[in-house]
């Protein structure tokens, strides 16, 4: 009971973490609907959990790399993508149509899939996440919980805490769509792209520093 209080506990922290993935999540629930949203989360929490396998089997490959120079390299990668992304978000035009098809759930299939798939990417081009998880688990083991078993009760409760509150962020996104106007929309897009440009800054210059250093 206490190893799950404890994974309740960080996958609330992780889920109120203000990142670049969180203000997609919220401006695709407001412009696509709820179940559009969940398909991109899904594709998010997919990656959390191809990061947490990778983690949990190369251990100390995760360890050296989180140390070593090619830490840096991930970074600076990273910080380009997440800044070419930025700045077609800040310029994506809104066209007046989105506003009359807002929050309409007519996503097929292919739709969802690939609103899954860019889940899947955002959080892939973020290196800091693999070492995010890396760092619970080694504090995890810290705590008396090195067990294979114990471990993935401890990973599981994170993430299923972590999505059901990602769950709460959709909904109360949904009650924002009378709010809606093209200015405001085209004022998330430019918010968005500041985020993930700043973001993407934030990665290169930590990149550049562990290179030089």
């Amino acid at each position: 009971m206490d190893l799950i209080l404890k994974g309740i506990v960080t996958g609330f922290l992780l889920s109120i973490m203000v990142g670049p993935v969180f203000f997609v999540l919220l401006e695709t629930s407001i412009m696509k609907g709820v179940k559009a949203a969940i398909a991109f989360d899904i594709g998010v929490l997919l990656n959390d959990v191809v990061y947490i396998i990778i983690a949990f089997l190369f251990f100390n490959q995760v360890e050296q790399l989180q140390q070593g120079d090619d830490n840096s390299a991930l970074k600076l990668i990273g910080g380009v993508l997440f800044i070419i992304y930025g700045v077609i978000s800040f310029f994506k035009k809104v066209k007046s149509i989105e506003i009359e098809a807002l929050g309409s759930e007519g996503q097929n299939l292919k739709g969802y899939l690939l609103l899954g798939l860019k889940g899947f990417l955002l959080n892939l081009a973020n290196p800091l996440v693999i070492f995010y998880w890396f760092s619970v688990m080694t504090l995890a083991a810290e705590n008396g919980s090195e067990s294979s078993s114990r471990m993935v009760v401890f990973l599981a409760t994170i993430l299923i805490t972590f999505f059901s509150f990602d769950l709460l962020k959709i909904i109360g996104a949904k009650s924002l769509r009378p709010l809606v106007t093209n200015r405001l929309l085209k004022g998330l897009n430019r918010l968005i792209g500041i985020v993930f440009a700043a973001f993407g800054v934030v990665l290169i210059s930590q990149g550049i520093i562990g290179l030089t250093s």
